[in-house]
C-alpha cells in the first residue's frame, strides 16, 4: 500500500527527474479523456479496442512532439546556445542529449509489450517513462537512437544495484556476464566505473572475479580476441585495465595515462583540503542526528560507515538523505570545494565524499581509450537523482540508461541487442531493395 507518507517523500525535488515529470504530465492529457473506466464488465472489448487505439495514437502524437523538441535542443547544442531553446524553456534543468531520442518508435516497442495504451485506470506512470520491471520509453529511445547514429563504441557500467546487488559481487552465475561477453565479442569496449576507491587490484577482483575469469577463460580458449574491459574505482581516480597474464587479471593504469588536462589541478594539497571539510561535515551530523556511525577516510575519499559496535542503530532513509545533502552543502560553499570538483552520494548503507565525479570518470575512460565520443557511449547506472546519486553527473559525458536492478540492465542489454539485430536486418534490407531497383 501506498502511504501519504511515501506520496509525499516522493514529490520532494531532489527525488524527481523533472523531464520524466514533465512528459508524465503531458500524457496524462490523453489518458484522462480517452480512458473508459465505467464502461461495463461483460461488454469490454469494443470500447477498450477503440480506446487503446486513440490513446496509443495521442500518446504516439505527443512523443513525437518531444522527440521534435529534443531534436531542437540538440540543433541549439551545437550553436552552443541551448539555453535559447524550447525545450529548456519549459523545462529549465534539462541536460545536454548527445544522441537523438526516437520517443515515438520506442513508445510503440513498449505499448506493444506492456500495454499501456489499454489501461484505463492507471495513467501512464514515472517508471511506464523511466523503467521498472523492463526497458521503458526513455532507455528503449536511447537504445534505439543509440543502434541508429552508432556504432556504440563503449558501454560504461556502475557496479552495486546495476551489476550486482548491493554489497554482493560480480559471481560466475550472474546473468548479466554472457550479455557483457557479448558485447566485448563485437568490439564493443566496457568500462565498469565505481565509487568503490581501492587502490588493489584483488579488491577489484574480489568484487568482479565472475566475469573476469569468464574472460580469461575465453580469451585462451581463443573465443574472445583482444577484449577491451577497464575499470575506473572511486569515481574517476583509480584505473585497471583486464590483462589475462597478470595476478587478478587486472593491470594497475598510471594516472599520467588517462588523466584529463583539467585533473592535473587537482594537486594532493587541494585534496586533502577538501575531504578535511567534509570529514568534519559528517562528523556533524554522527553529532546532530545521533548516528551509529565509523568515519571511513581513503587516499581519494571520506565517508561514514555503520558502527561496529552490537548496540549500533540501523541509519534509516531519512538520517542518510539528510546527511548526504547537508555534507555536501557544507562542502559545496566552502573555499576547498573551488579548486576541484567532488560527489557527495548516498550508497543506501553508507556516505561517501569522492574526489571528482562519475562524469569526470566517464571522459576519462573515453580519453584512455582513444578519444570515444559521448555520442558512442552509454552508461548505465541506477543513481540518477540530483541530489546524493553518483551516476547523475555521466549525464554530462555521455548518453545515459536509467535502471534500478541488476535484473533490469540484462533486459536493457537484451534489449540493445534487439534493436542492433532488426537494425541491421533493416539495413540489409534496403540494400536488397536497392539491388532490386524497388522503391
Amino acid at each position: 500500500m501506498t502511504t501519504r507518507y511515501r506520496v509525499e517523500y516522493a514529490l520532494k525535488s531532489h527525488r524527481r527527474d523533472q523531464f520524466i515529470e514533465w512528459i508524465k504530465g503531458l500524457l496524462a492529457v490523453p489518458f484522462v479523456l480517452h480512458s473508459q473506466p465505467t464502461a461495463k464488465t461483460n461488454d469490454l472489448h469494443e470500447p477498450v479496442t477503440k480506446m487503446a487505439s486513440i490513446a496509443h495514437e495521442r500518446y504516439a502524437e505527443i512523443l513525437r512532439s518531444v522527440e521534435d523538441l529534443v531534436n531542437d535542443h540538440i540543433r541549439h547544442q551545437s550553436d552552443s546556445i541551448n539555453h535559447r531553446s524550447k525545450l529548456k524553456r519549459l523545462v529549465p534543468s534539462v541536460g545536454m542529449f548527445f544522441t537523438p531520442l526516437a520517443l515515438e518508435k520506442a513508445f510503440a516497442y513498449q505499448d506493444g509489450k506492456r500495454k499501456i495504451s489499454s489501461r484505463r485506470f492507471v495513467p501512464p506512470s514515472f517508471n511506464d517513462i523511466r523503467l521498472n520491471d523492463v526497458p521503458k520509453i526513455l532507455n528503449s529511445a536511447q537504445t534505439l537512437s543509440l543502434v541508429q547514429n552508432g556504432p556504440l563504441e563503449l558501454v560504461t557500467f556502475d557496479g552495486d544495484l546495476t551489476l550486482y546487488d548491493d554489497g554482493l559481487s560480480l559471481t560466475a552465475e550472474n546473468p548479466v556476464i554472457p550479455r557483457i561477453i557479448s558485447l566485448l565479442t563485437q568490439g564493443i569496449k566496457v568500462g565498469i566505473v565505481t565509487a568503490a576507491g581501492y587502490t588493489e587490484a584483488s579488491k577489484y577482483y574480489g568484487r568482479l572475479f565472475g566475469l573476469l575469469d569468464r574472460m580469461a577463460t575465453d580469451v585462451k580458449a581463443k573465443t574472445l580476441v583482444n577484449p577491451t574491459l577497464i575499470v575506473l574505482g572511486g569515481e574517476s581516480n583509480f584505473l585497471f585495465h583486464f590483462d589475462p597474464t597478470v595476478e587478478h587479471l587486472l593491470r594497475y593504469v598510471e594516472r599520467s595515462k588517462w588523466m584529463l588536462p583539467e585533473m592535473e589541478s587537482w594537486t594532493e594539497e587541494n585534496v586533502q583540503n577538501l575531504l578535511d571539510v567534509a570529514e568534519e561535515a559528517l562528523r556533524e551530523c554522527i553529532a546532530t542526528l545521533d548516528l551509529s556511525a565509523e568515519i571511513l577516510r581513503k587516499e581519494r575519499a571520506v565517508g561514514i560507515i555503520p558502527s561496529s559496535s552490537p548496540t549500533a542503530k540501523k541509519f534509516t532513509r531519512e538520517q542518510l538523505e539528510e546527511t548526504v545533502l547537508a555534507t555536501q552543502e557544507v562542502v559545496e560553499l566552502s573555499p576547498a570545494a573551488k579548486h576541484l570538483p567532488f560527489c557527495a552520494f548516498n550508497g543506501g548503507n553508507d556516505i561517501f565524499v569522492d574526489i571528482g565525479d562519475k562524469g569526470w570518470g566517464v571522459l576519462a575512460c573515453q580519453k584512455y581509450l582513444g578519444g570515444i565520443t559521448g555520442s558512442k557511449t552509454l552508461h548505465v547506472g541506477d543513481q540518477f537523482l540530483s541530489a546524493g546519486a553518483n551516476d547523475f553527473k555521466a549525464r554530462l559525458a555521455c548518453t545515459t540508461a536509467w535502471i534500478a536492478s541488476p535484473a533490469e540492465t540484462v533486459a536493457l542489454l537484451d534489449e540493445l541487442m534487439e534493436h542492433g539485430v532488426a537494425e541491421e536486418f533493416e539495413k540489409m534490407d534496403e540494400k536488397l531493395k536497392a539491388l532490386r531497383g524497388s522503391p
